[in-house]
């Protein structure tokens, strides 16, 4: 079965920065999307960023420039580096995982990301 655990949320001052990380089990690491959601109160879930298994990413427009996503074959983990972090980042992000030609996502748990100002 597919399982994904991430890790790295937390409490962090506008302007500083985090890193997000989700390791997958039992998924090969080839023909996959992996990548993070995010939902703040009241607001519509958002895609924040993908990479594929073919190094091909994605990113929301109000984090360009701002978020980098990479993914470690060998590790079967993909990381999102969040820097110049703002109050508007703000929100539960979840990582998932979802096959090439599948419409079905895997979640992971969610982690927790609050930028003061």
């Amino acid at each position: 079965q597919v399982r994904l655990v991430e890790s790295g949320g937390g409490l962090v001052q506008a302007g500083g920065s985090l890193r997000l990380s989700c390791a997958a089990s039992g998924v090969s690491f080839s023909g996959i999307v992996m990548g993070w959601y995010r939902q703040a109160p009241g607001k519509q879930r958002e895609l924040v960023a993908s990479v594929s298994s073919g190094g091909i990413t994605t990113y929301a427009d109000s984090v360009k420039g701002r978020f980098t996503i990479s993914g470690d074959n060998a590790k079967s983990t993909v990381y999102l580096q969040m820097n110049s972090l703002k109050p508007e980042d703000t929100a539960d992000y979840y990582c998932y995982c979802r096959l090439f030609g599948s419409t079905t996502n895997y979640w992971g748990q969610g982690t927790q990301v609050t930028v003061s100002s």
